[in-house]
């Protein structure tokens, strides 16, 4: 069987099985297909003598990038053997180069509070704009819940209940996940949708479609100059960081945090106990069960 019809299998088995989001297929075909091109057509037959070659081409990428491709066939192979296509598993002549998780950019409690009272003062005149409640919303929800940019834009009309503390969402993978929505989060909503048609689809409409995350960019970076604070540093993503942050340090259990975020590894949550030494140092003095313990006699 050919390279092109076994990437597509397993594609087909990653979308269905293993419930891999849509951008992730398209990688995983992206970097299949060019490994497949560069051995001629060969890669289902590829040795591990074929693959240093092949990774030998990487040389000139960035380690996060060679760390992609890596995975990608050593997942590819891993369905190859499973399913009896191939003998044997030839990616241990893969690199494995691993890596460096930056840590995201972070917002203070401060700053949060900057971009708020630009809103405050927005909504707070006689007759505010529909826009500016339209961004209070958005605001809220971003760093009141942590949804993603591509869920927020995208959500139903009625998704958030004046009388229902949570929504339901389904995130990445087709996961769905429950989503705590703050008193301020459901006020803001309530507010902005009674400026939304009763025969609109989505609570953030645009055209005959819903808001692009491209908007929600413009609108956040928008708001961001306003408060005084450099563009470059706030986005919608920078938001939902703040928000997985700040609950953090406020002593937010980390499993908990892994379910409101959506993170199907507790290894992409842990990126948020970069809190400071500070903070860890007093919990340890104040919290640890021997702190008001004598100290032992020597």
């Amino acid at each position: 069987m050919s390279d092109r019809a076994l990437i597509d299998r397993f594609l087909e088995m990653l979308a269905a099985e293993a419930g891999a989001a849509a951008n992730t297929i398209a990688a995983y075909r992206s970097d299949l297909c060019l490994a497949s091109q560069a051995l001629d057509g060969a890669l289902v037959d590829a040795d591990e003598a074929a693959l240093q070659r092949l990774t030998a081409e990487w040389s000139g990428l960035a380690r996060a990038t060679v760390a992609r491709k890596a995975a990608a066939l050593r997942r590819f192979f891993a369905f190859l053997v499973d399913e009896g296509h191939v003998a044997g598993d030839p990616t241990a002549a893969l690199p494995r180069p691993g890596t460096a998780r930056p840590l995201p950019k972070v917002l203070s409690h401060a700053d949060v509070d900057r971009l708020f009272a630009v809103i405050g003062e927005r909504i707070a005149a006689e007759r505010p704009l529909p826009g500016d409640l339209r961004l209070a919303a958005l605001v809220e929800l971003l760093y009141g819940s942590g949804l993603r940019a591509s869920e927020l834009v995208s959500l139903p009309r009625n998704a958030v209940h004046p009388d229902r503390p949570f929504l339901i969402l389904k995130g990445k993978g087709g996961r769905e996940r429950l989503v705590p929505i703050s008193d301020r989060a459901r006020a803001a909503v309530a507010t902005w949708r009674a400026h939304v048609a009763t025969d609109r689809a989505f609570l953030f409409p645009s055209g005959r479609a819903h808001m692009s995350r491209i908007r929600l960019y413009q609108l956040i970076k928008a708001l961001a100059a306003d408060a005084g604070i450099p563009p470059d540093r706030v986005s919608p993503h920078v938001l939902r960081h703040a928000f997985a942050t700040h609950l953090l340090a406020g002593g937010a259990d980390l499993r908990a945090l892994q379910a409101m975020l959506g993170h199907a590894d507790i290894a992409t949550t842990e990126i948020y106990t970069h809190v400071d030494t500070g903070r860890l140092v007093e919990l340890v003095n104040t919290r640890h069960p021997l702190v008001d313990a004598s100290p032992a006699r020597a």
